[in-house]
């Protein structure tokens, strides 16, 4: 029996009802253009994370890797566009989780395993098995640690574990590589299958991981033109030097991560000397 209302559940942003009051949501006559779109984004980040996986086993890597860095960036617009708009809701916020798990976990270990993982055989699937699960695992315990309120507000300012989109720059390192030169044989695929499994355990492990949500929305007048420039040159270097410009970006990342931790571990004794005070 179909439903008046048409084939399709009518479109709820926040669920039938709360679920802490039990009360039920207005239902709203007609939906707001600004509910939409952020989900028509997190869509289209899905389907450039599943068309990459299309090209890896087409033996087209470079556009692969495109694909999945382009649902990178639609990740982290998406949800940016929802509070610009006012458009953010529950069943985005379940769309875009659900979303980082293809685009973030699924997709780069199955681009990275046809690249050269399967080289490695049982090897290199068990590491791209490993790595798509620790996504999983991270993803998870950051929509629980959202709820947690009991957290001193400058912790809000680091991940737990390196972010999910980080992760999938950094795990396709060896991709990169493979178009400077590096040739995906038997050996070169054992060490990709250790890598992974290294980034897999960052992704999960307690290491702090510094956001830049600190930086804020405003820029002082005289910084304005450099970062125009910076943003400048990074996008011509990605350009043109595409490969030699994310594996620099990959070896940056890296190198920030003790730096992060020590930023965390000064403010940590910061806030303990104040309250011992």
């Amino acid at each position: 029996m179909i439903d008046k209302d048409g084939p399709f559940p009518p479109f709820e942003p926040d669920g039938p009802s709360d679920p802490e009051t039990g009360e039920a949501n207005p239902r709203l006559r007609d939906i707001p253009l600004r509910f939409v779109v952020p989900n028509i984004i997190t869509v289209l980040a899905i389907c450039a994370g599943l068309t990459g996986v299309r090209l890896a086993f087409e033996h087209q890597f470079d556009i692969a890797v495109a694909m999945v860095l382009l649902a990178a960036f639609l990740d982290g617009i998406d949800g940016r566009v929802a509070r610009l708009v006012k458009g953010s809701s529950k069943f985005g916020a379940q769309m875009d989780s659900l979303a980082d798990i293809i685009n973030f976990g699924a997709a780069p270990a199955l681009v990275l395993y046809a690249f050269a993982l399967d080289e490695a055989r049982s090897l290199g699937w068990i590491a791209a098995l490993l790595y798509a699960i620790a996504c999983c695992l991270r993803l998870a315990r950051f929509n629980v640690m959202m709820e947690k309120r009991d957290r001193p507000s400058w912790q809000g300012a680091y991940f737990t574990g390196v972010p999910a989109p980080a992760g999938a720059l950094l795990v396709l390192l060896p991709v990169y590589l493979g178009f400077l030169g590096f040739a995906p044989d038997w050996y070169y695929a054992s060490v990709v299958s250790f890598y992974t499994v290294g980034i897999a355990f960052l992704m999960v492990s307690n290491l702090p991981v510094w956001s830049g949500k600190t930086l804020g929305a405003r820029i002082p007048p005289a910084k304005v033109v450099p970062l125009i420039l910076g943003v400048v040159l990074y996008v011509a270097l990605l350009a043109t030097f595409t490969w030699e410009t994310l594996t620099l970006s990959v070896l940056a990342y890296l190198a920030f991560l003790p730096y992060s931790l020590r930023m965390w571990r000064k403010r940590e004794r910061q806030e303990a000397e104040a309250l011992a005070e």
